[in-house]
Parts: structure tokens; sequence; C-alpha cells
């Protein structure tokens, strides 16, 4: 009964196949749909796997309908050893962006789990079946290695979070009892490059908002009324120009972060982007004089996702009568999104655009979170995390912390409403093609996964009432 011996059960499990065989079963349910008739499906992941997973290592577990999103149920399970012992929560989605079935590479299916080399491919294989899994898989080894924890573990599975995780924040405050734990222990998004292990304490959020002109009724002739009729697509996209400038930097004062706090810049400069995997990163884009990591983890981005004017797909010489254009901002914890479109609506009209209409997307995200390099949770697990590459022969492995992820994840349903410090640690990289065809996972992290998580669990065993009493 020891650390090297729960270990060694992550190392079997994944060598044998036996992992490879659960995340199948996993990612054979269709939980990507969005139809109106795709509860079945969610449901299916929730009773038919994660129930009777978590009800072998002794869960109680229930599914909680979702009070906005009837698609989208809950599944709450605990593992109380001792009501007065300390407790974590362990989070995961169970949902995923649709399969895009006809766009995968030759001989790959989005429900099939397929290994090509040392790739995984299957949608939520990285996001994020593949990620919880990992993590209750790692718990398991150590409850089976050592037959109690010392502490309890709850965990919360949404089929959500791909729609913005609607009724996670009113499930978190109505299930506030149910959910009482003293940190937060998650998985999801990416490492900050494949061959490094990270942790992330928070994220940035997303808002986003829609800026629209309509000018007039219908099309008219070019050659009639070029010249006479106000384009509306040359006008937006001058009203998005007087926001952000042609190599990203954001020219709304009150949309930039005032500066990067002294002790998050200091953990961000230890970073290194190395982009592996992933597309060329452009050097020059965004606000200048900031290091990539920097850009990315420490500062605001204000981005066009969509434009549109005429008819993209078949276009005719006429003024066309409207122009539409979706963006978004990717917001730090210092900035309030309710100063957002107030902010824009000045800064618009300040610059002659006040025709442009502004309109915030429903399903936003709250607020962004980032947790100080220096809490006693970060100090923690990046000891456990060295502890563990030190024992299986890495000795020049380095592990990242990152003060908040550059994406965004419902992190202040577990900060804000439950109170907890979060942590959390990603088990993909950014070439994984989450969200997109081809989706998958590296066999490589996900072995390391399993050892990190369950060195880590293993720890908290030993360490659990020491680290609850802050001594």
């Amino acid at each position: 009964m020891s650390r090297k011996g729960a270990i060694s059960r992550a190392e079997l499990f994944f060598d044998d196949g036996s992992f490879f065989s659960l995340l199948s079963q996993r990612v054979a349910i269709n939980t990507g749909s969005r139809a109106d008739d795709r509860k079945p499906g969610m449901l299916e992941y929730l009773e038919q796997e994660m129930i009777p997973s978590l009800e072998t290592i002794d869960f109680k577990c229930r599914v909680v309908e979702n009070p906005e999103e009837p698609c989208a149920p809950f599944l709450i399970a605990h593992r109380i050893e001792d009501e007065t012992f300390p407790c974590i929560l362990i989070y995961g989605h169970g949902d995923t962006v649709p399969g895009m079935d006809d766009k995968w590479k030759k001989g790959l299916s989005p429900f099939k789990l397929t290994k090509d080399g040392d790739l995984w491919y299957g949608r939520g294989a990285a996001d994020n079946k593949g990620q919880h899994a990992i993590n209750i898989a790692a718990l398991e080894c150590v409850i089976k290695e050592k037959k109690k924890l010392g502490f309890n573990v709850k965990v919360l599975i949404e089929m959500g979070e791909e729609a913005g995780s609607p009724g996670l924040h009113a499930i978190c405050e109505r299930e506030k009892k149910a959910l009482k734990a003293d940190v937060l222990i998650a998985s999801d998004g990416p490492r900050i490059d494949p061959d490094t292990p990270t942790i992330f304490g928070g994220s940035r959020a997303v808002y986003n908002f829609d800026l629209s002109i309509n000018l007039r009724e219908g099309g008219h002739h070019s050659g009639n009324w070029g010249g006479l009729l106000a384009n509306p697509g040359i006008i937006l996209s001058h009203a998005i120009a007087c926001m952000v400038d042609a190599k990203g930097k954001i020219l709304i004062q009150a949309l930039r972060p005032e500066s990067i706090p002294p002790g998050i810049k200091k953990a961000i400069d230890k970073l290194t982007i190395k982009g592996e995997g992933g597309p060329k990163i452009d050097p020059q884009w965004g606000e200048p004089g900031l290091s990539s990591a920097q850009k990315v983890y420490g500062w605001s981005t204000l981005d066009v996702l969509a434009f549109e004017c005429g008819d993209p797909s078949e276009p005719v010489n006429a003024i066309p009568p409207k122009a539409w254009a979706r963006c978004h901002i990717r917001f730090l914890a210092d900035s309030d999104p309710d100063t957002f479109l107030p902010a824009i609506r000045k800064h618009l009209d300040d610059h002659g655009f006040s025709m442009v209409k502004i309109e915030p997307v429903s399903n936003n995200y709250g607020l962004a979170t980032r947790m100080d390099p220096e809490n006693p949770w970060v100090k923690f697990t990046t000891a456990s995390f060295k502890t563990t590459l030190e024992k299986s022969g890495n000795l020049d492995k380095d592990v990242a912390f990152l003060p908040n992820l550059g994406g965004t994840l419902p992190n202040d349903a577990f900060s804000h409403v439950l109170g907890l410090p979060t942590i959390w640690v990603p088990h993909s990289y950014g070439g994984c093609s989450q969200h997109a065809p081809n989706e998958h996972i590296s066999e490589k992290i996900t072995r390391q996964g399993l050892q990190l998580m369950t060195g880590l669990f293993w720890d908290l065993t030993e360490n659990m009432h020491t680290l609850f009493k802050g001594e």
C-alpha cells in the first residue's frame, strides 16, 4: 500500500487497454446533438456510464433536472467517509459540440474512438469526456490501493457546457449544501504545450455582442445607386476599425486592463508559448509591448467572429441594405462586463457611428477568475506533480502555472457561487482539434495525466487535514 503502488495501478489501467475501452464507451454516446430531442443521449451518458462507474467506488448518485435547459441535466455524486473530513469537488462536462460526421478524415468517425499512432480520435476524447475520465480513474486507483482516502469527494457533471452552461450557476446556488467542499479539482482546456504539465487557477471570460446597421429596405442596383447610397458594410467595417486597430490593439480605453498586477506578471513571465501542434503565431498581432504569454494570460482581446453583408453565398451587383457582425471580448478578472456595452456605445457615438446598433448575445459566461500564484493549493499541486515526474525519471520536466486560462470556463460558478479555490489540470493540448473535426487526445499526455492525478490524490490522502487547516 503505497504512492508508487497507486500510480502503478494507474499505469496498468492505461497499458492494458482498460482506459481506452472505458473512453470508447463514452465517446460512442452522441452527446453533441443540438436537436430538441437530445435529452435521452444526455441521460444515457449520466445513467449508463457515469453512475455505474461512480457507484463501484461507493459514490451515491442522483440526476438533477436543469432549471434553465431541460435537455441538459446534471449529475451530483458524493462519497462521504466522515462528515468531519475535508472535501474536494470534481467537475466535468459530458456534452460535446456536434459530431460534424462528414468532415472527419477518412477512416475516422466522431462516435468511435480510433487509435492512429499516438493519437486517439473521437468526439469528446479531449473535451471533456477523456479529461474527467482521467481524474475519476486516478481517484479510483488511490481508493483501491489505500481502501480509504481520509477526505470526502463530490462530483458534478453537467451536460450543457458547450451551450454556455445554462443552469450551472443556478444549480450551484440551489445545491450549495450538497456541493459544499474545500477545493475544486477539475480538468478542461489545453496544456501550455504538449510536453509541459500545466495547472491553471481560473479563466478569462467571454462577452459576445452583435453590431448591426440597417439603412433601408432591400438592395439597390450598384450602377444606378453606387456613390449615392451609404453602404452599411463599409460603415460597419470602419466602426469596427475605430474599436480595434489593424494589428489587434483595443482602442476603447474602458475595455483595456489598467495593467498586469506584479504577482500575476511574475507568474506569466515564467511561461513560454511555443505554439506546438497549433497554427503559427503572428508575433506582431495584439497589444504591442507584451510577450505572447502576457497577451493570452494577462490581457484582454476584442475580436470579430463573423461578418455578413449582402448575400455572401451569391453576391449580386447591389448596394446591400444592412450589415451585421458578431464580436466578442475575452476579459480578465479585473474587468466588469456590465461596463462594456455603455463604453462601446459612447465610443461609437463619439466617432460618428451612432447608426450602429449594439446588442448583447444570450448565454454569455459570467465573470473572469484567476488565482494568486502564492495560493497554498497552487504550491501543493505543483510540488505533487514534480514529485511524480521525478519518480518517473522526468527530472528535467517543469510544471507551468497559469493564473488564468486564456480560454473561458464557467469557473465563477465554483469560485464565486460556491466560494472555492479552483485548481484546473488540463489533459490535452492546443492542437487537439476540439470543437472541430478530428478531435483527439494524446496517449503520452493521457498516461501522464493518470500518473499525475493519482499522485495528487494520494498526496491529498496524506496531507488533506494539514492543507485544510492552512498549516
